[in-house]
């Protein structure tokens, strides 16, 4: 009795030892999904963040197609708001070589601005970790998308939009800046106040910069009072002293405005900064030269108040 007891045993252990095997094999032999990160925007439009999507789908197209869906389903919680929705929709798609082209109806330009770069964000971070998507670029009704200034936006890529240290992406913040600008007659300056979203891996120094040379928007009612060609080399901070260094092309100036109002347009500008007191200028390093011969760069320049129009 106990031989055949035994025998059964080892027959059933057998017969167990074959479907455990059967069940790894079958378990091996079914294709694994691919894990995706899809980018919503958090509920107070400040950041955007992710949660993990899998998917077998492996033809370029239909995963494309499959994300654009996920980057519109909305959450049954309201946990969060989708990039993409009733009201924005994607009109077409299409890939060449490594860039994928989304285009837009009009409606995209409605969103508020914060809103605007989350979104893009959102929907960079997501499509390009589809393999041969390196690229994306926006169009509104079959024309490139632009930024505040006018100025096409281009191709983006996942690196435009940096990881903070978690889940959230948050590159992007709003300031407000005060610039100034030219008056009509080029000879005083003018206090301009203006909001920015800008990304935040760059320093305030450099950002004052930028809008100063990108001159002024409709409603500032202001004029340019640098040449706008002029390419930064560095913008530096030390001891309360901005160090700004220009290409040459600041030399050549294209508005009828006077020296002082250049210089000083500059310097009021970034001494609005908190943290700065005093500018130095430098066009390619160099202290030693002039501007328009009479106005010498080793000079540390300070606040000027009597530049400002209508100050009281």
């Amino acid at each position: 009795m106990k031989i055949r007891r035994t025998g059964n045993c080892l027959f059933l252990l057998l017969i167990l030892f074959f479907v455990i095997c059967g069940c790894g094999e079958q378990e091996q032999k079914k294709p694994d999904g691919k894990i995706y990160n899809i980018y919503y925007i958090n509920n107070n439009e400040t950041a955007i963040f992710s949660r993990p999507y899998e998917t077998e789908t492996t033809d370029r197209e239909e995963l494309l197609s499959e994300l654009l869906e996920q980057l519109g389903k909305v959450s049954d919680k309201l946990e969060y708001k989708t990039p993409l929705s009733e009201s924005l929709q994607v009109l077409s798609h299409t890939v060449t070589e490594d860039q994928l082209i989304l285009s837009f109806d009009e409606s995209y330009k409605w969103q508020d601005v914060t809103t605007e770069v989350l979104v893009r964000a959102a929907i960079v971070r997501t499509l390009t970790q589809i393999d041969g998507i390196k690229y994306v670029s926006f169009q509104v009704k079959s024309e490139a998308l632009t930024d505040a200034y006018g100025a096409v936006i281009g191709m983006m890529n996942a690196d435009m939009f940096i990881d903070n240290a978690g889940d959230e992406i948050n590159t992007y913040e709003k300031v407000k800046l005060t610039l100034y600008l030219a008056n009509e007659s080029g000879d005083k300056l003018k206090q301009v106040n203006r909001s920015v979203v800008y990304n935040s891996n760059i320093s305030m120094e450099r950002l004052v910069i930028e809008q100063l040379f990108a001159g002024p928007l409709e409603n500032e009612k202001a004029y340019p009072t640098v040449n706008p060609d002029t390419k930064i080399i560095s913008v530096n901070v030390k001891d309360g002293v901005c160090y700004v260094d220009l290409d040459s092309m600041f030399l050549t100036q294209i508005y009828n405005v006077t020296a002082d109002v250049t210089i000083y347009s500059i310097t009021n500008s970034l001494v609005e900064l908190a943290n700065v007191n005093k500018v130095q200028i430098s066009v390619n390093g160099d202290t030693n030269a002039s501007y328009k011969e009479n106005i010498s760069f080793s000079t540390v320049f300070e606040r000027n108040l009597e530049l400002i129009e209508n100050r009281s």
